[in-house]
């Protein structure tokens, strides 16, 4: 039986597959049906203890069982959850014990230990996802400290208007409506559309070096797609005053770093990826606008779970996430926006597309972008 690491995935050779759980105290565990949106098509689409069943996929008490042959074709990953029932530690981090085994056929076939956890409450445990023809396993282990009622928000389930099923599990409630700007103070943030987050947390120091992880996949049946991840730097007076893209990787002595590029789109996690050294900015450097443009003229109608993600680079850990969960005919987006708010920073979720198949084409929507913003 392989052991796979936190990000790692192996395939799945045909046949049903169960994952289940195991801890130290119980947990309650429920399964996402996600479509190429990155989100569930209805509550329908959530497996749990009080409805224990979707087409493909049944609840058991210690996980979860997929028939990936009776999934429907519009589902592209099975997320199996994880939370706290109230019996025991209220964190995952003071749990211990947990452990996620993957059987295909009833023949054992990966396991994976989640480590670093610590103040979540409930926790993405494992992806069953399919590319193209091919079944594949993900080890996720990623947590959520405002209990299922996040993880059920993040994944388009409307936490209030199913209080009988949500508030069932003996997770958190789900947190009030966001404020325009939120913290770190609760673990990561996924942002809505021109949502803004607060890179800070009590008590923490400042970021120092973040990266901006961007990615994209073909939409199903589709063809590769040549997309291009670029930051466009915005200066005091409003206008562009740098850029890195896969042309010109490093700006401002590297205290801006582009990982190159990738001209399909194919593969798991980030596709493309942006360091920036937030220390070595030049004060002037007011805001970095991050961008994706389709060099050969694809539209983001052919594109399918795209994405941008923060990390900080001297923990390593996925602070901010934004999902585009629509798609229009045109050849450029803006993902998201960085801008000084003093002596830190913030994160703009943005998702506004226009037409443009090099960076060059976004500096004026940029700079538009930023004189809306204030």
């Amino acid at each position: 039986m392989q052991t796979l690491p936190k990000g790692a995935n192996a395939p799945l050779p045909p046949g049903p597959v169960s994952v289940r759980v195991t801890a130290a105290a119980p947990v309650d565990i429920s399964a996402l049906l996600v479509a190429a949106t990155g989100k569930v098509r209805g509550d329908a689409d959530f497996v749990f203890y009080n409805q224990p069943q979707a087409a493909g996929v049944r609840y058991n008490p210690d996980g979860v069982d997929v028939d990936p042959s009776a999934v429907e074709d519009a589902i592209e990953t099975v997320v199996v959850t994880a939370s706290l029932d109230g019996r025991g530690p209220a964190t995952f981090g003071a749990l211990g014990g947990l452990r996620m085994d993957v059987a295909v056929g009833g023949s054992p076939l990966v396991t994976f230990t989640p480590e670093g956890l610590g103040a979540e409450t409930a926790l993405l445990c494992v992806e069953i996802y399919r590319r193209g023809a091919q079944w594949k396993v993900r080890a996720v282990g990623q947590g959520y400290a405002n209990g299922l009622g996040g993880i059920a928000t993040d994944y388009g389930i409307s936490v209030d208007d199913e209080p009988a099923q949500v508030a069932a599990a003996p997770a958190a409630p789900a947190p009030p409506a966001a404020p325009s700007v939120v913290n770190l103070d609760k673990g990561k943030v996924s942002l809505a559309k021109r949502q803004t987050v607060s890179l800070t947390k009590t008590g923490a120091p400042a970021l120092r070096r973040v990266a901006m992880g961007l990615g994209w996949d073909p939409a199903r049946g589709g063809r590769s797609i040549d997309l291009d991840a670029s930051a466009v730097v915005i200066g005091s007076r409003g206008k562009k005053t740098d850029s890195v893209w896969f042309m010109s990787k490093s700006a401002f002595k590297g205290a801006l770093e582009h990982s190159g590029d990738n001209l399909t789109g194919d593969g798991d996690g980030d596709d493309e990826t942006i360091q920036v050294d937030l220390a070595k900015l030049p004060d002037d450097a007011q805001a970095i606008v991050f961008v994706v443009n389709s060099f050969q003229g694809q539209k983001f109608t052919e594109v399918s779970r795209a994405y941008c993600r923060l990390v900080d680079l001297d923990t390593r850990a996925e602070l901010v996430r934004f999902e585009l969960t629509d798609s229009k005919p045109h050849t450029g987006v803006i993902m998201c926006v960085l801008r000084r708010a003093g002596a830190a920073w913030t994160m703009t979720a943005i998702g506004e597309f226009h037409d443009g198949k090099t960076v060059r084409a976004m500096y004026g929507p940029a700079e538009a972008l930023l004189r809306d913003l204030g």
